[in-house]
């Protein structure tokens, strides 16, 4: 039975068929891989940011300035190179997007808390660093 408001129960199915839940173990591990997965959202969605800021060619605001990680790009190889790994990280940072919003969707009330901790942890610790100024395309509505 598929659940159609939000409820608190340790039984959960999540994602697929065979991600069940029936213990107390089974869905604090649930719980804490819904957590993890909501941090490294963020990680990579800041990974993303500081990849376009590079290959812009603008400088960094001070708040996010990282002198080990600005290099001059020259030529075209060099900007095809960081076009390349933006689409992949923008596509990866997708994929775990959308897959944490159909997690949610799975209305239970645990799974729903954290998620929404972990993408805050995940902003506290790697997305709060001066990007308000920044115009960033953003693959989904949860970043």
């Amino acid at each position: 039975m598929m659940h159609m408001t939000f409820y608190w129960s340790r039984k959960v199915n999540l994602l697929i068929d065979s991600w069940k839940t029936n213990d107390w173990t089974d869905y604090l591990i649930t719980l804490l891989v819904c957590l993890v997965v909501s941090v490294f959202y963020q990680f990579l969605e800041n990974r993303r940011i500081r990849l376009k800021l590079i290959g812009s060619g603008r400088p960094f605001p001070p708040e996010i300035e990282t002198p080990l990680l600005r290099r001059k790009l020259t030529g075209n190889r060099a900007k095809l190179g960081v076009k390349v790994a933006g689409a992949f990280l923008f596509g990866l940072s997708s994929a775990i997007g959308y897959l944490l919003m159909l997690s949610v969707m799975s209305f239970n009330g645990g799974v729903f808390v954290a998620i929404v901790v972990g993408l805050a942890v995940g902003y506290f610790f790697f997305r709060n660093e001066g990007e308000d100024s920044l115009i960033v395309d953003t693959s989904c509505a949860c970043a």
